[in-house]
This record gives C-alpha cells, structure tokens and sequence, in this order.
C-alpha cells in the first residue's frame, strides 16, 4: 500500500496513524492525542498516552494526522524529511473503513 499524502488521506487505512483532535462540539475531545487504534463507521479509538483509549465521534470532530516526511522534502541518503500535519474534517472520514478505503475521490458518480 502507499503511503498516505495529505490529498489522499481520508482514503487511506488510519490505524496506526498519529491524531489530535484540534476541534469538537465537546470540549472534552479537543487536544485529545496519541494513535489511532481502531476505527468503526463512526468513531476513531485513539490510543492516548497515560489516556487509554477514547473513542471519539467522526461527525463531531475536526482530526490533524501527522504523515511522516517523503517525497521530494526529503534530505539525501534516505532519510526521512518534515514530517507533514494534515486537518481533515471529521465528516469526510464518516464511512465504514473498508468501504471509505475503496473510494477514488469525491466523484458525484460513487
């Protein structure tokens, strides 16, 4: 599988990933932080330091992913680059993951 780039995130498998929620409609969500551990149709289980796991509602909240650096920023010798901070909209992530996986894009044709 490729690597995720911040123009194709929300088609790409998000476990693994680094979150913080930087928005909610519950204060409570917001600043949240650590690793993505499960995703269902609705909620990322984010894995927090210390935390444990918190599910957190897609629809309610705004997600920034951290993508380790590639591509053309990266130095010579190959080594990783900067890595890049992605904000995604929670609504855009509200799908099952395999069905959200096999989308190409936001054609009004699928």
């Amino acid at each position: 599988m490729t690597m995720p780039t911040p123009e194709t995130l929300p088609r790409h498998e998000l476990i693994g990933l680094p979150v913080r929620v930087a928005d909610a409609t519950h204060d409570g969500y917001v600043g949240l932080g650590g690793r993505v551990v499960d995703e269902t149709t609705r909620t990322l289980a984010v894995d927090g330091s210390g935390t444990g796991v918190r599910q957190v509602p897609k629809a309610a909240a705004t997600f920034e992913f951290r993508l380790p650096g590639t591509g053309d920023d990266a130095p010579a010798h190959g080594a990783r680059g900067a890595d890049q901070f992605v904000t995604v909209a929670g609504e855009r992530l509200v799908a099952r993951p395999a069905r959200r996986t096999e989308h190409r894009g936001d054609s009004i044709w699928r």
